[in-house]
């Protein structure tokens, strides 16, 4: 039986008109295996371009990504930055506080003077050629650390503040009550102390000041008070005498006029009568005396303007 002879493709290829003609010939079973391997080299180009899109995709995904990262990572240190310029600040607050006691004398209470200890980030953590990734737990814990500790510290401030300022409160109306100012104008006649008595000429102890001046120039109250005694007093003459509170008290002698009550609260400054010469007294003036708790003391000590 003969053998059954196969087909064969001949394929003809010229590079040019007058080049030669070359032939190939095939086996006839190329005509159907050459576009399945066509199709499949189609599919595996269509799948390989999918997979480019999709990584190109990614890659803008990834840059993006890396972008917000970068940003992140710039803001985060940042905040860090930041929280470590806050605890600096407060540090600063806190030795200026320490000053502004010292200069009014005020004692901080026992275990009020020991403030939080505030500390800062470690340099190290605040690099930004750091990667995040491994920075981030250790600053987050350290930012924590610091929020916490200057949250304690902005408690104790306030309450520090709120006691100072009870303090310089107090202290104003201790300034006021202070008989710092002069009662009148004029000048000095005799002073506090030991002296010869102008009507006997013995050595007698002089209990405040005499103050020359006009016959009916204002006397003031040297600082804030309440009237406790208005009236006649003996050789004082007309006098006045006012309480002023933590254990002060001032007595203005030999007035012509007085222009206040008993019971009558005064303010610093304020006119409470005139200069006389009632009384035992030699001439104008006004006699002047300040008591600490009860005791004479010289009111030149207390008189700053």
């Amino acid at each position: 039986m003969p053998l059954k002879k196969h087909k064969k493709i001949t394929i003809f290829l010229s590079a040019g008109v007058t080049e030669k003609i070359r032939q190939f010939k095939l086996p006839g079973i190329a005509a159907y295996v050459a576009p399945v391997l066509i199709l499949i080299a189609t599919v595996f180009l269509f799948l390989g371009f999918l997979d480019y899109l999709s990584l190109k995709g990614e890659h803008s995904r990834f840059l993006a990504l890396q972008k917000e990262n970068s940003f992140n990572k710039e803001q985060f240190l940042h905040m860090a930055t930041r929280l470590d310029d806050i605890t600096q600040e407060m540090s600063e607050m806190r030795e200026l506080d320490q000053k502004l006691r010292t200069m009014v004398n005020f004692e901080v209470a026992e275990g009020a003077s020991d403030s939080v200890g505030v500390g800062g980030s470690d340099p190290a953590l605040l690099d930004p050629k750091r990667n995040l990734s491994a920075v981030s737990p250790e600053l987050i814990r350290a930012m924590h650390r610091n929020l916490g500790d200057l949250s304690s510290e902005i408690e104790l401030n306030k309450r520090n503040k709120i006691e100072l300022f009870k303090f310089l409160d107090e202290q104003k109306t201790v300034l006021a009550s202070t008989p710092s100012m002069w009662p009148t104008r004029g000048w000095t006649s005799s002073r506090f102390g030991y002296r010869s008595s102008p009507f006997t000429d013995k050595r007698e102890f002089h209990k405040g000041i005499d103050i020359s001046a006009s016959m009916g120039s204002p006397v003031v109250a040297s600082a804030d008070g309440i009237v406790s005694f208005s009236g006649l007093d003996r050789g004082y003459g007309r006098t006045i005498t006012i309480k002023h509170g933590y254990g002060l008290k001032t007595k203005y002698a030999h007035l012509r006029k007085i222009l206040v009550k008993k019971g009558q609260f005064l303010k610093r400054g304020e006119i409470i009568g005139l200069v006389g010469n009632s009384g035992k007294s030699t001439g104008s003036h006004l006699h002047y005396e300040v008591h600490l708790n009860g005791v004479p003391v010289n009111p030149m000590k207390y008189i700053i303007d």
